[in-house]
Order: structure tokens, then sequence, then C-alpha cells
């Protein structure tokens, strides 16, 4: 199976909602057993609160900084960044073209 970023970017933003009043700035390209792999590519301010799963974001294009927990981790195309489950985490100074992959893994953590 191939996943080309492109093929997801094309069909975003969905539909507006009362969360993302901006339009759903994330998509899900690819789940199985446990695994799951999408394409977020916030706008403006990034609004995403913890998780309840480990996450790995891979920088697919444009340029962020990633706050995990109060430390600021600038990103850019290519970078790949860890967030451990339930650890606070949004993006800032999110360029106009910013998109990651973000895959989730394992059991939820409570």
């Amino acid at each position: 199976m191939r996943l080309r970023s492109q093929d997801f970017l094309a069909q975003l933003p969905l539909p507006a909602t009362e969360r993302w009043p901006a339009g759903v700035r994330f998509i899900e390209a690819f789940s199985r057993d446990g695994l799951e792999l999408e394409i977020y590519a916030p706008r403006g301010v990034d609004s995403q609160s913890p998780h309840s799963r480990d996450e790995i974001y891979i920088v697919i294009t444009g340029s962020a900084a990633l706050d995990i927990d109060g430390t600021e981790h600038p990103c850019t195309v290519g970078d790949a960044l860890f967030v451990p489950a339930r650890a606070p985490h949004h993006f800032e100074r999110i360029s106009d073209d910013f998109a990651t992959w973000v895959v989730f893994w394992g059991e939820a953590k409570s």
C-alpha cells in the first residue's frame, strides 16, 4: 500500500465543526491493529489537547515549533518529534504551508 501525503492534503480542510470552526485540519490516512496514521495541517492557532497514546510527528512541509509541556522544539521538513501520551503539546509559529504525518500507537494511557 502506498500513502502519498499530497493525496490527503488535497482533501483538507474538512468542513468546520464546533471544535474546529476554521475547518478540520487532519485526516486519517491508515489504521490497523492499534496504529493510526494521520495528516495534520494546522493553520493559525493549534488548539489540540493531550492525546491518550504516544505519538510521533514527521514534518512533510513547512516549519513550526512544537511546544511539549513548556519546552519548544523548532521543526522543519524531515524532522521527527516524539510526544508521550498525555503530555500537553501544540504547534506555534506555524508556517502557512506546514503539514505533518502523525503516528499514534499503543494502548491508551489514563
